[in-house]
């Protein structure tokens, strides 16, 4: 560090974009604090266990996959470690007149059935699919980001991808990664996540979710982290605790989601969230014998897993499935989704046990173009050293997060002339 004295820095939120920050503070020298109401790290990427009967299971906290091409998550994790077991790399669309598979040829070449005999869309679809994704797969990624913004719907179109296809694949698929299903969200974010797809393995923890955060906050240095220490406002020298503790610092990272960012930093503007609500089953048997998304395109649920076939850690005995639902509800949306599973998977369920039902409000920003793909960290007109970092100051990924994050510690560095 600059001049005799270490920087001392709190950060307020121990999600991917705190933990990001914390590390790279900690790495130039600078004492950090990082201050968490939960119980756990990881914000939104947590994991409960439960346990029914001799049955034990790993619930993520909402539908959760790991992508392993973001550069952030090379750059900053121990994949290996984290015993990855990945999703097929494709998708199975439930249609009105039966199963389709959309199937990825460069890995799946045998998969491609339903692509060949033009079950998805006819020649001219299917080359505009390919020219897409060879741009985007194959492009840098400074290049995919370039171009003005438009709607992911008029990106589609402007790519010449037919409409019966966009229908099909796209808007169920992406209404899912999106929280939305009008296909309003960003094309230049479209275009990134397609990248990722294509050029990295989606899969989960052996151990759930909360094993990436958990990762990252062990190779933070030993009592960086205060859980269960919830932050009452930011003081004009620090922070006040919700129990009246005063604790100093030079400067104050909010890492928090949207909302709390914005009741701690008044007038920091924040983007609207979209909810989902996920709800898992305990099944005797598999209703689906490989680690693969089925996706409903008919839209009364957004997809559905089997994740003890993707994962072997994530259930003892019974079958584990995860179904995901645009909106809220809760337990509420259980009956419901019970009925339209029996129809996905074709077979009865009424012998499942709703293990549980998570609503996540803000499980991501809202995305709609023109979107600015990175968001400084430094908080103007809220006094001297107040920064912001999360997914709603980038792109609603683990990749945005990490990278603001990041960004949050540079700006803040290179402030104090380091």
């Amino acid at each position: 560090m600059s001049g005799t004295s270490t920087l001392n820095v709190i950060i307020v939120g121990a999600g991917l974009a705190g933990l990001a920050c914390a590390a790279d503070l900690a790495a130039a020298g600078a004492s950090v604090t990082v201050l968490e109401s939960a119980d756990g790290v990881g914000g939104r990427m947590r994991t409960d266990q439960v346990t029914s009967g001799p049955d034990r299971f790993l619930l993520d906290r909402g539908f959760q996959v790991f992508n392993t091409s973001y550069p952030q998550v090379q750059r900053r994790l121990d994949l290996r470690a984290l015993e990855l077991s990945p999703f097929t790399p494709g998708m199975l669309l439930h249609t009105g007149a039966g199963r389709l598979r959309f199937a990825d040829p460069t890995r799946r070449p045998g998969d491609q059935a339903d692509l060949v005999r033009g079950r998805l869309a006819g020649p001219g679809g299917l080359a505009a699919l390919a020219a897409l994704s060879a741009r985007d797969m194959l492009l840098p990624a400074r290049l995919v980001k370039r171009g003005p913004d438009q709607s992911t719907l008029a990106t589609l179109a402007s790519a010449r991808i037919p409409g019966e296809l966009v229908e099909l694949l796209f808007r169920p698929f992406l209404a899912g990664v999106f929280g939305e299903d009008q296909l309003e969200t960003s094309g230049r974010f479209f275009h990134l996540v397609w990248r990722s797809m294509l050029r990295g393995t989606l899969g989960l923890p052996r151990h759930g979710i909360q094993a990436v955060p958990e990762q990252l906050a062990g190779a933070l240095p030993r009592g960086t982290i205060r859980l269960e220490t919830p932050v009452r406002t930011l003081t004009s020298h620090g922070v006040l605790l919700a129990d009246g503790r005063d604790l100093p610092a030079d400067a104050v990272v909010v890492a928090t989601g949207a909302a709390a960012a914005a009741a701690l930093l008044p007038g920091l503007p924040v983007p609207d969230t979209r909810t989902l609500t996920t709800v898992y089953h305990a099944a005797p048997g598999s209703p689906l014998t490989e680690p693969t998304l089925l996706v409903d395109t008919e839209g009364e649920v957004l997809n559905t897993s089997v994740l003890s076939e993707v994962s072997a850690g994530y259930a003892t005995g019974r079958s584990l499935i995860s179904t995901s639902v645009l909106g809220g509800g809760g337990a509420d949306r259980e009956p419901a989704v019970r009925a339209r599973l029996a129809t996905l998977y074709q077979t009865s369920t009424a012998g499942w046990e709703h293990l549980a039902s998570y609503t996540i409000d803000g499980a991501l920003p809202a995305m709609p173009a023109p979107l600015r793909l990175s968001q400084p960290g430094r908080v103007t007109g809220a006094g001297p050293g107040r920064y912001v970092c999360g997914d709603h100051r980038a792109t609603g990924s683990v990749q945005g997060a990490l990278a603001s994050g990041a960004r949050a510690a540079r700006e803040l560095l290179a402030a104090q002339g380091t």
